[in-house]
């Protein structure tokens, strides 16, 4: 039986456990809540023709924040680096309260989007040198929880907020929260250390990181001008940016899903894509094919995050019965109860509610079980040295990855109406590619392939995941 000093609750981690859950609950709040006040703010700042910036721009510096902060950390440890991401991440919150038109608002939301990028790679490091290697399953657990349970209120609360007092609220109510997560976690953060290892010189990866940021922008931008001449060349500008910045930043064969790390990096990316990429999407098909209001949507919806939260608590209590043995089942189960799921959600057009939920809460299910898990075998496989490079290879996969296939199934959908096409045929379209999506995933986790202490570890820094 557990003691009291094997919990992520006990004395050993209490305030560590607990800050990381604000900092990612604030992170999550805040990005789900500029969701739903988008709109409002885009009409109060009289910038509508900038709306989609309010995403992008978060998007394009969280890719920055993640991969430059990744290495700092592999040379500096995670302290300095999490004093600054906080900081800016603060100031692009205040920023975004008091601003007065929409290029200050956007403005705010790149620093926010390279603070939380560069928070949250802190954090999953801090997961990794703090915890052994047979909590971390948990706290990854509650990790997953902590992000997931926003989405099941923070979109209601921040409507409320905007409707009965403004949107410039939303963005002050997060500051509570991220100053008391500083208070917990960063005491602890500045008594971490980094085995000393030889690390690659940090500006080429903060160059490479800018061209994939800048390539990721033309390529989002291209897609949402389709089918037109100038969104095809920049697609393909976009596309042509991006390449070599992914093959040197992710780890080797990530692209080619070779055996190891670089096809968990492959497989997480791929799943959480389409599991977020079918939640945007879900919402669009029950409002505009069957009719229904945004509010009870959003309840369908956020089914998938209840029975997230569910099993992603069980899964830790499951790993720690197993040593971890069990991880790598536990990630291809997940996966393939992602695709039982979103097949079911695929044909939610032609479906009854009942059963849009079912696939929803099977899709839950999967991620529930997949998501923490591979955060698991990632730390416990991590070479001496490189707990911030993985740390960020994570949140990369997490971050990334939907922002792009988001854009895709957008732009299906905009070509599928350009095109005379119903909307629930694009919709179809955006859907179908998440299938896609989670079957290539799915190949991904059938590539993993760790050494047998895996399951032993106990701070996951000398065992090899070839």
């Amino acid at each position: 039986m557990m003691t009291e000093k094997q919990s992520i609750f006990g004395p050993r981690y209490v305030a560590l456990t607990i800050g990381i859950i604000l900092a990612v609950m604030a992170v999550g709040f805040e990005g789900l809540a500029v969701t739903t006040v988008a709109p409002a703010i885009a009409n109060d700042l009289k910038g509508m023709a900038l709306y989609g910036w309010i995403f992008s721009a978060y998007l394009l510096a969280q890719i920055i924040g993640t991969l430059v902060v990744g290495r700092v950390i592999d040379r500096r440890g995670p302290a300095m680096p999490f004093t600054a991401a906080i900081a800016l991440f603060a100031v692009g919150l205040v920023a975004a309260a008091m601003a007065s038109d929409m290029i200050i608002l956007i403005a705010a939301r790149a620093l926010q989007g390279f603070g939380a990028g560069a928070m949250m790679t802190c954090v999953y490091t801090a997961i990794s040198l703090s915890y052994p290697d047979e909590l971390r399953a948990k706290i990854l657990g509650a990790f997953g929880t902590a992000y997931v349970l926003p989405s099941m209120i923070g979109p209601y609360v921040a409507g409320v907020i905007a409707q009965q007092f403004s949107w410039r609220f939303v963005f002050w109510g997060v500051l509570p929260f991220l100053v008391l997560a500083t208070f917990l976690s960063l005491p602890v953060f500045r008594k971490l250390k980094i085995p000393s290892v030889q690390k690659q010189n940090g500006r080429g990866a903060t160059l490479l990181s800018i061209l994939l940021a800048i390539g990721t922008g033309l390529f989002l931008s291209g897609l949402g001008m389709l089918p037109s001449a100038a969104g095809i060349m920049l697609v393909l500008l976009g596309l042509v940016l991006m390449a070599q910045p992914l093959r040197k930043l992710l780890p080797a064969g990530t692209l080619g899903l070779r055996t190891g790390l670089p096809s968990l990096i492959a497989s997480r990316g791929l799943f959480f894509a389409a599991y977020v990429s079918t939640q945007n999407f879900l919402v669009l098909a029950l409002t505009e094919t069957k009719g229904l209001t945004a509010d009870l949507a959003g309840l369908i919806v956020a089914s998938a995050a209840l029975s997230w939260c569910v099993v992603s608590y069980l899964q830790s209590h499951w790993d720690a019965a197993d040593q971890g043995r069990g991880r790598h089942k536990r990630i291809r189960i997940g996966v393939l109860l992602m695709i039982v799921g979103i097949g079911i959600v695929v044909w939610v057009p032609d479906l009854n509610i009942a059963l849009s939920v079912i696939g929803q809460m099977i899709t839950g299910i999967g991620i529930g079980l997949a998501h923490p898990t591979s955060g698991a075998v990632a730390f416990a496989n991590a070479k001496e040295g490189e707990s911030g490079e993985v740390s960020a290879n994570l949140q990369f996969a997490d971050s990334f990855t939907p922002g792009v296939v988001i854009g895709i199934g957008g732009a299906i959908i905009a070509i599928g109406q350009a095109a005379g096409l119903l909307m629930e045929n694009g919709i179809f379209g955006a859907m179908l590619l998440n299938l896609v999506l989670i079957c290539l995933s799915l190949l991904a986790s059938s590539r993993l392939k760790t050494s047998r202490s895996t399951g032993k570890a106990t701070d996951g820094a000398t065992a090899s995941i070839h």
